[in-house]
């Protein structure tokens, strides 16, 4: 019997020449999580992209914009839930986002050759990924036109290091990623064609960078996290080891020795149905 993600792979190959035209050039949304099932409560949940929709849903400030903190923006939380942290600009409006986790994991993950991108936050471990130029963030923000014309944001930034402002920029096109270590992964309908850093079936875990790319119609349209940890918010997937195949063509060895993993989908256009590749 065909298990739902299989049933997903199939439609979306069947789809794909059906949807091939539309694009999604603009980042009009923020999302969080994939489902297989879209009606489940956690699945493609959107986020607030500006603070004072944050506030008024419930989000807590956490700490301020800080040009000399390890990362860049206005820091908030809903409840107790770390997994998802959202990075606002001196204006208020979105300009990233983080997942941060406890730092005594029994999978002792982080390990040390990941610290950084992970960066120590009291008793956590915090990753961050930006939407506009982390320069900008605590110094002169966006504009409410800004905002209006860009969404989201116009470029992706990973935090690599200690310093939030020698982040990386991630190729916004698909053809500019063959001069980068990022490999190719495959396609999956609601999500796109996956890349993934340096990645090879010999690999040492230790060494697995946790973010993965998404792609569609050649334009960056998603990413996500991929921690070898098992992490217990209802924000996290947490695929099983028979669909690894679905989205790396060779996947490292040393993953089926990780235990359980958690990944988060984070959406930055609004309509999955047209993420076919």
């Amino acid at each position: 019997m065909l298990t739902w993600v299989a049933l997903l792979a199939l439609l979306g190959a069947s789809q794909a020449f059906l949807l091939d035209s539309f694009r999604q050039e603009k980042w009009d949304a923020l999302k969080v999580t994939w489902n297989a099932n879209p009606f489940a409560s956690n699945a493609f949940n959107s986020m607030p992209r500006t603070e004072a929709d944050a506030q008024k849903q419930g989000f807590r400030k956490i700490s301020e914009c800080d040009t000399s903190a390890q990362w860049r923006g206005r820091r908030y939380v809903k409840g107790d839930d770390y997994s998802v942290v959202l990075l606002f600009d001196v204006n208020g409006f979105i300009a990233g986002m983080q997942t941060s986790f406890a730092d005594n994991q029994p999978s002792g993950f982080p390990k040390v050759n990941l610290q950084p991108p992970f960066v120590k936050d009291g008793d956590r471990f915090t990753i961050s990924a930006y939407f506009v130029d982390p320069s900008t963030i605590c110094t002169t923000g966006r504009t409410a036109a800004d905002f209006a014309s860009q969404g989201t944001g116009i470029n992706l930034y990973l935090q690599k290091t200690a310093d939030p402002e020698a982040s990386v920029l991630i190729p916004h096109q698909e053809s500019g990623i063959g001069a980068t270590k990022w490999t190719e992964g495959k396609c999956f309908y609601t999500m796109g064609k996956h890349y993934w850093y340096d990645l090879s079936e010999d690999m040492n875990c230790d060494d697995y960078f946790p973010v993965f790319l998404l792609y569609n119609n050649g334009e960056l349209t998603a990413f996500g996290w991929a921690l070898l940890t098992d992490l217990s918010s209802q924000r996290y997937e947490h695929p099983g080891q028979d669909v690894y195949k679905l989205f790396m063509k060779t996947p490292p060895k040393c993953i089926f020795n990780a235990g359980t993993i958690s990944t988060m989908h984070i959406y930055l256009t609004s309509n999955v149905a047209l993420d076919v590749c």
